[in-house]
């Protein structure tokens, strides 16, 4: 599993830099009732909060909060709302942690009042498409920046196991990297710093059982971009196609597994609803490479 030298090193605000060395861990807190794996369970900030703190004591260095489903056919969610669901948590915990914060939104709205809430970084699943404020908000705050790959937007999509007709890429790997090369050009001229970029291929996002597995294979391909990667198959239903793991609770041992298959590959940065596990497993599979003189 040989791969190019990973960056080491994400800067995500004027005063933080995130050390990728030997990894990250990003936990999922979503403030939705419609989430594909946890929707609902946080129906209060006093719930959702126990549960973010909970993360980083099993070891999240970021947590992603978000008030939008992504999931294939989830509904869209006015800016006003998104904000009212996340900006409480955000400023809660910006509170009680030092932990690095994420917005995941596509909305520029969303995303700055996030960032003055306390968040450092924007995930941004459609990578700039849906909001042309987004980039110019980033690099007027400085914060971090993640562009990830989907075909389609959630509410066009379907599950990576659902598909009636497998979606059409040339070459899905090189397809992808090409889209994250152009969106990262684009935020780059609107002024975001380039080494404050990280990048997602957007594992289930509009891709097939196949392709998905395709991409963590071959994400040392996606890492020789030069950008710190992140992956995000936690629970997601191409692990289940293959696991018979219908609920998605019942995943963690395979999403455990894609994140070290896609770690071997040079990913650095790993989003996990399973922060514990996903931990432990990439402890040892940092021993091992550094073992075998990878690290």
């Amino acid at each position: 599993m040989s791969a190019p030298e990973p960056t080491r090193f994400w800067p995500v605000g004027p005063d933080r830099v995130l050390s990728l060395d030997p990894f990250v861990l990003m936990g999922v807190v979503n403030m939705t009732p419609d989430s594909f794996s946890d929707g609902g369970q946080f129906a209060t900030v006093d719930e959702a909060l126990n549960h973010a703190l909970q993360l980083v004591e099993e070891g999240a260095g970021i947590i992603d909060i978000g008030g939008e489903s992504t999931r294939p056919g989830a509904d869209s969610v006015g800016i006003d709302e998104q904000i009212r669901r996340v900006v409480p948590l955000i400023a809660r915990l910006r509170g009680r942690s030092n932990v690095a914060i994420s917005i995941d939104t596509t909305r520029a709205a969303v995303a700055a009042a996030a960032l003055e809430a306390g968040a450092d970084i924007v995930n941004d699943v459609s990578a700039g498409a849906d909001d042309e404020g987004m980039f110019r908000l980033v690099a007027k705050r400085g914060a971090g920046l993640i562009l990830m790959h989907r075909l389609v937007a959630p509410g066009e999509d379907s599950y990576s196991d659902r598909y009636a007709k497998e979606p059409r890429y040339g070459d899905v790997v090189r397809d992808v990297c090409d889209f994250l090369i152009e969106r990262a050009d684009a935020a780059i001229n609107a002024g975001v710093a380039r080494d404050a970029i990280a990048v997602d291929p957007g594992l289930g996002f509009g891709k097939s059982v196949s392709q998905n597995f395709e991409l963590l294979a071959r994400t040392s391909e996606i890492a020789a971009l030069g950008f710190p990667v992140l992956v995000g198959a936690s629970r997601k239903s191409f692990l289940g196609a293959v696991s018979g793991r219908s609920d998605p609770e019942q995943r963690i041992v395979g999403s455990v597994v894609a994140a070290v298959a896609a770690y071997g590959g040079g990913a650095r940065i790993v989003r996990a609803h399973d922060v514990g596990a996903h931990r432990e497993a990439l402890l040892v599979a940092h021993a091992v490479l550094r073992g075998a003189g990878m690290q």
